[in-house]
């Protein structure tokens, strides 16, 4: 999961035109806790994020996360 969430975030941040030091700001506002760019990097690189962080940083970034039920993708 580590790799595959940090790439995804990379890719998203990409779009919408924003560094991951902005990210790392943002989610400080939104959590009110201190988030580096080294210890944001670090949890994404580790893949030691949390649900709740993931779930932020979709909404700063304007998305949202959903679930599929895997069974209905019948290909």
């Amino acid at each position: 999961m580590g790799m595959q969430i940090r790439e995804q975030i990379k890719s998203l941040l990409a779009v919408k035109n924003m560094t991951m030091k902005e990210l790392a700001q943002l989610l400080s506002q939104r959590l009110g806790k201190e988030y580096s760019l080294p210890n944001l990097s670090g949890k994404l690189k580790r893949g030691t994020i949390n649900y709740n962080e993931v779930l932020i940083i979709a909404e700063i970034l304007g998305y949202k996360i959903k679930f599929i039920d895997m069974t209905d993708d019948v290909s």
